[in-house]
């Protein structure tokens, strides 16, 4: 009966050393996985085009200036047909000015491509 306690002792101190050792390697192989997705995800960001977000933005900033010119532009339009209704020379002049300040703020991203030739 000793000898069984005895077997049994040895036993669990068997399984505790066991247990930990177990536990070591989970901790080293968490360890190792999350460095393998860090580096993996580095690689990614360090093979993709850097460019591309500028490149948007650049593209979206173009697109919110071609807006606000047409907003301009159209109402230059309007500032021109109510002088002509009114016969009024001053603000069909400041009509016609905001009318060509909307063209070129609409089109300045296409005009500027024209005059550097990209």
């Amino acid at each position: 009966m000793k000898n069984e306690k005895a077997v049994s002792a040895e036993r669990q101190e068997e399984l505790v050393r066991w247990e930990r050792r177990c536990r070591k390697i989970q901790h080293g192989l968490r360890i190792a996985m999350m460095a393998m997705v860090l580096f993996i995800g580095v690689m990614t960001m360090a093979f993709a085009d850097p460019l591309t977000p500028i490149t948007k933005l650049s593209e979206f900033i173009g697109n919110a200036i071609k807006a606000i010119g047409m907003i301009i532009l159209l109402f230059g339009v309007v500032q021109v047909g109510l002088s002509v209704k009114s016969h009024d020379a001053t603000q069909r002049s400041q009509g016609f000015l905001t009318f060509l300040g909307g063209v070129i703020i609409a089109f300045a991203q296409d005009i500027l491509a024209m005059v550097t030739g990209g």
